[in-house]
C-alpha cells in the first residue's frame, strides 16, 4: 500500500498548492493568508467528499458487518495518513498567519506565538488528529485482523459533514455570513453532522444487532469492551462539536453576526 500512501503525499499538498496559486491569480487583492485559508478549506472539502463516497461504497458492499471485505476500507486509511499530517500543518499555518497579522516579527517569537495559539484555540482538534494518527489508524491497518470493514466505512461516512462546514467558513471569509446561502448551508451542517457523526453510532450497533439477532440495547454487552471504549472515545468529541455547532446555529438564525470567523 506504499503507492497509496505516496499518492496521498502528492495529492493533498499538491491540491493545496494548486488552489493557493489559483486563488492568488483570481483574487489578487487577497492576502497570502486569505488565499491559504480558502485553499485549506477546499482541500478539506475534497477529502470529506472522497472519504464519504469511499465509506458509502464500503458499507453497501459489505453484506456481513463483521467479515465483509472491500479494498477501499484499508486503502483509504493509507491515503488519509498524509492528509492528517498535512491538515495538522495547515492548522499551525493558520495560526502562524494570525500571529503575523498581529505584528510578531521575530522568528522564534513568531513560532512560539503560533504554537501557543494553536494549543490554546485548537487543542481538541489537535488531540483528535493525534489520536487518529497514533491510535485509530494503527488499529484500522494492523490490529483489527482484516475484520470490520463495514464499520471502517461507517467512520469514513462521518466526513460527509466536512464540505458543508468548510463551505460555511468560506462564505464567512467572503463576507456572506448574512446570506440566504449561508443559512441554508448551516441547516445542512446541522443535519449531516447529526446524522453522520451522532446517529452513526446507533446505526453501527443496530446493524450488528440485526445481523446477529440481538436487540439494540443489548449490543454493547455482546461486543468486546474495547470496541465500546473506542466508540465512546470517538463519539464524545462529536457530541461536544455538535453542541458548539448548535450554539452557532442559534446565533445564525436569531442574530446573525457580520464579523469574520477565522
Amino acid at each position: 500500500m506504499l503507492h497509496v500512501l505516496a499518492a496521498g503525499c502528492l495529492f493533498f499538498p499538491g491540491l493545496y498548492l494548486l488552489c493557493s496559486r489559483f486563488a492568488r491569480l483570481a483574487l489578487p487583492a487577497w492576502s497570502e493568508a486569505d488565499c491559504s485559508l480558502i485553499s485549506a478549506r477546499i482541500v478539506s472539502s475534497v477529502q470529506g467528499i472522497l472519504a464519504a463516497v469511499s465509506g458509502i461504497i464500503v458499507i453497501t458492499s459489505c453484506k456481513d458487518v463483521k467479515f465483509g471485505r472491500h479494498w477501499l476500507a484499508t486503502s483509504y486509511i493509507w491515503f488519509i495518513i498524509p492528509y492528517m499530517i498535512y491538515d495538522t500543518y495547515t492548522m499551525y499555518l493558520r495560526h502562524w498567519y494570525k500571529c503575523q497579522d498581529k505584528g510578531t516579527s521575530n522568528g522564534k517569537d513568531h513560532f512560539s506565538a503560533a504554537i501557543n495559539s494553536l494549543l490554546r484555540k485548537d487543542f481538541l482538534m489537535l488531540v483528535h488528529h493525534t489520536a487518529i494518527l497514533t491510535i485509530l489508524i494503527p488499529i484500522g491497518l494492523f490490529l483489527r485482523r482484516d475484520i470490520g470493514d463495514f464499520f471502517v466505512g461507517c467512520l469514513f461516512v462521518a466526513e460527509m459533514s466536512t464540505p458543508f462546514v468548510s463551505l460555511g467558513k468560506v462564505l464567512i471569509q467572503l463576507n456572506l455570513q448574512n446570506s440566504f446561502l449561508h443559512k441554508v448551508n448551516g441547516a445542512f451542517v446541522l443535519l449531516t453532522f447529526f446524522i453522520c457523526r451522532i446517529l452513526l453510532f446507533p446505526f453501527m450497533y443496530n446493524a450488528y444487532g440485526k445481523q446477529y439477532g440481538i436487540p439494540l440495547y443489548k449490543v454493547p454487552f455482546n461486543i468486546p469492551l474495547h470496541c465500546n471504549i473506542i466508540n465512546a472515545s470517538i463519539m464524545a468529541p462529536q457530541i461536544y462539536w455538535f453542541w458548539l455547532i448548535c450554539r452557532k446555529a442559534l446565533r445564525l438564525y436569531t442574530s446573525p453576526s457580520s464579523s469574520k470567523d477565522r
